[in-house]
């Protein structure tokens, strides 16, 4: 399996016989650079331990370079990367002139940008607050920058975390685990509801997002179904990519989400009619798990590590989530 990114890749086999094969045959057709094993990928470091059966991702480095290019390196530190509460508006844009000419020579566009390849890489932890950052990427205020550097001031306090894959933590069996949450109307300028999922395998994320939903739900359980749909088509795709890596599933993907309702919608068709105003894409959640793909399951929402996509957390749900 060969990933590549314009022109930096790196590949899996399933014996060095093969890798050494697939670097002879590459070379009599391209120019290439053989490092050896991944150490340093796109910004990553990956630590690898076959003995011990362990992977690290980290982007230590990153962290730490882009607190140093927008003069962080020496702020304070703070446990959560976004205050717990705290519901930031496009009412917070600039409204005198003096705010406005303060914010434009704030760099926001260019530290939210840096932040967000984090999010997406390997800080799944701060995808919340990157993802409502980027909400007023147009016009942003004080309010909005202070946040912005609140962000900052938890990278440098956790800049040593990393996504870390362990052999006895595989479930030989589920092969991924799949959770997703929503906080309904949680978004004070258009009572949007922010949606998150995440997946696991070998005890850590592989695949996350916490994005504002594109309908406004009328109720919990319609912004918690509507969460699990968007779920449910990642959980989908991983089950395709692990058949082709070789792997077998031969029982649902189990969906972990906190809200009966929407598990009962999910499974029972009889209930739709309290949510027949919906978009009929929305109804493909359905087709699934009827046709034994996925399994939407109940967890209490202090096992619900989705919850962390969803809204600031107080310092013990974040580490708990984390």
């Amino acid at each position: 399996m060969l990933p590549l990114h314009v022109d930096d890749g790196t590949f899996g086999a399933s014996s060095d016989e093969l890798a050494t094969d697939l670097i002879g045959r590459l070379a009599q057709h391209f120019k290439l650079r053989n490092l050896g094993p991944t150490t340093f990928l796109l910004g990553i470091a990956v630590s690898q331990d076959r003995v011990a059966g362990r992977i690290e991702l980290s982007q230590r480095q990153y962290v730490l370079d882009i607190l140093e290019h927008f003069g962080f390196s020496s702020c304070s530190l703070v446990v959560t990367p976004m205050i717990p509460g705290l519901r930031l508006s496009k009412a917070d844009a600039p409204s005198t002139d003096a705010e406005r000419a303060e914010m434009a020579n704030l760099p926001y566009a260019n530290t939210v940008g840096a932040l967000l390849y984090l999010a997406m890489a390997t800080w799944p932890n701060i995808a919340y607050a990157v993802s409502v950052l980027f909400r007023f990427i147009a016009n942003p205020g004080l309010a909005h920058w202070r946040a912005v550097k609140h962000v900052f001031r938890y990278l440098r306090g956790t800049a040593e975390a990393r996504l870390v894959y362990r052999r006895d933590a595989f479930d030989a069996q589920q092969l991924f685990s799949a959770f997703v949450d929503a906080d309904h109307a949680g978004n004070p300028d258009n009572g949007r509801s922010t949606g998150g999922y995440a997946l696991l395998i070998a005890g850590s994320a592989v695949s996350w997002s916490s994005r504002l939903q594109t309908i406004t739900a009328l109720s919990t359980t319609e912004a918690e179904y509507v969460a699990a749909v968007d779920a449910g088509k990642d959980v989908v795709w991983m089950r395709q990519l692990l058949g082709e890596l070789g792997f077998t599933l031969s029982a649902p993907s189990v969906l972990c989400m906190d809200n009966q309702s929407a598990i009962s919608v999910a499974k029972n068709p009889e209930h739709h009619g309290r949510m027949k105003h919906l978009d009929l894409r929305f109804y493909w959640l359905c087709d699934v798990v009827d046709l034994g793909l996925i399994a939407p399951v109940f967890v209490p929402t202090t096992a619900q590590v989705a919850d962390i996509f969803t809204k600031p957390l107080a310092c013990a749900d974040m580490e708990r989530c984390r």
